[in-house]
This record gives C-alpha cells, sequence and structure tokens, in this order.
C-alpha cells in the first residue's frame, strides 16, 4: 500500500501533497476536541502499536503479503482527527528511517493511509453503530468491518491518483483489479486485528475509547414523558 517514489507523477504528487496538507493541519487543530490529558498517553501507544505492526506482514495469497493499516483503530481508539495525525506520524517516520514509502509520495501514502482510511473508515464505522447493537460487541464488530471496509477503499483511493498520475504503461483495469481483489483479502487481516485491539482497550479502560460513545441520541419513549 505504501506508494515509493516514481510511481506517480510530480503534479498528481503535489497536488496529493497539498491536500495532504491542509488534512493534516485541520486535524492537529481538531485534535483538542478529541484527546483529553488522559487520553494523550493512548494516542502515543496507538501511533507506537501501528507503527509496530507495520513491520509485521501476514501471507495473503500468491506469494502476497500484507500488514495492518491502522486508519480505523485509530479513529476508534482515540478520534478520527486525532487518528490522521497518528496515521501521518507514523508513515512520516517509515519514509524518512526506513524508506517504506517514498519522500515524494508521502502526501499521496497520507491521503490514502490517513485521510481516507482513518476519516473513510470512521464514517463507515459511525454507520455500522447505528444498526449494529449497543454495548462492546457492537464496537468490535462495527470496528472490525469498518476496518475491513478502509483496506479495499484505500486500495481504490491509490486506483484514482493512479488513474491520474501514473507513470507505468498498465491497464487500469488490471490495476484495479490487483490492487483491490488483494486489499479485499489483506481487509480481513484488517478486521480481525483492530476488532481484538480495540476489545482489548475496551475489557480494561473502556472510557478511554473515543468511539466507544452513543451512536446516536437516545429516543425518550412516550411512557417516560408521561412519567
Amino acid at each position: 500500500m505504501h506508494i515509493p517514489d516514481g510511481f506517480v507523477d510530480a503534479p498528481t504528487s503535489a497536488v496529493a501533497g497539498a491536500v495532504a496538507a491542509g488534512s493534516v493541519a485541520v486535524a492537529a487543530r481538531r485534535c483538542g476536541e478529541e484527546l483529553g490529558e488522559r487520553q494523550v498517553p493512548l494516542a502515543a501507544v496507538t501511533a507506537a502499536f501501528i507503527f509496530a505492526t507495520q513491520m509485521l506482514n501476514f501471507p495473503v495469497a500468491s506469494g502476497t503479503s500484507g500488514h495492518l493499516l491502522g486508519g480505523v483503530l485509530a479513529a476508534v481508539l482515540v478520534g478520527p482527527w486525532a487518528g490522521v495525525v497518528c496515521i501521518t506520524v507514523v508513515l512520516g517516520v517509515q519514509a524518512l528511517l526506513f524508506a517504506d514509502g517514498g519522500l515524494t509520495a508521502l502526501g499521496l501514502n497520507v491521503v490514502n493511509l490517513a485521510v481516507v482510511g482513518c476519516l473513510g473508515g470512521w464514517l463507515l464505522y459511525r454507520a455500522l453503530r447505528a444498526v449494529l447493537p449497543d454495548g462492546a460487541l457492537g464496537v468490535e464488530l462495527a470496528a472490525g468491518l469498518a476496518a475491513f471496509a478502509s483496506v479495499p477503499l484505500a486500495a481504490a483511493a491509490f486506483v484514482v491518483e493512479f488513474a491520474v498520475g501514473g507513470t507505468a504503461d498498465v491497464d487500469l483495469g488490471s490495476v484495479f483489479a490487483a490492487m483491490v481483489g488483494t486489499h479485499v483479502l489483506i481487509g480481513v487481516g484488517e478486521g480481525v486485528i483492530t476488532a481484538l485491539a480495540v476489545g482489548a482497550v475496551l475489557g480494561t479502560r473502556p472510557d478511554l475509547v473515543h468511539g466507544a460513545g452513543p451512536p446516536r441520541p437516545r429516543e425518550v419513549g412516550a411512557e417516560e414523558v408521561a412519567a
């Protein structure tokens, strides 16, 4: 999923960089609305956990492998805006210190993994919370399903970027089939890991999980009004 240098042309990379910079600036300002003093350490631990797990690949199929993207995990634990910042920090460290993703493609990777992964995944999560049961089980199921869907969603974002500014002469249909098809399988692992991680935190400190709040305002029944 990490795009290397030269895979997408300079103009497209520059536009993505501007979008990424603007999104991260907004996210940094909005963090104060999501993070209290107790959540700041959790945000740091979340970023460290995502960084570590992204270094570990799991086999998928036909010799391909995948790793945790972490967008929905971060959004559910510390909030979508703080999640964008966490994933951006992880991507920046990986590009600068481990050459995992190109520096000129950093904006593209931030858009796909931080913006689409966190914000898009968060919207999916909230939609699922509205229809799934309340309580810890509903939170875990919504987090797992949203995480699963966020992976091919981020892969589809890359396909759009490649369609606009891809430098390789490859059929777009083949790129879409390869990227989205493979990342659907990777999404299975993403969903399982996210659900387990969210469940582990819910089991010990549910008060720290940003996404564990009520999915919608509670409706007052007629009998309560009469009382």
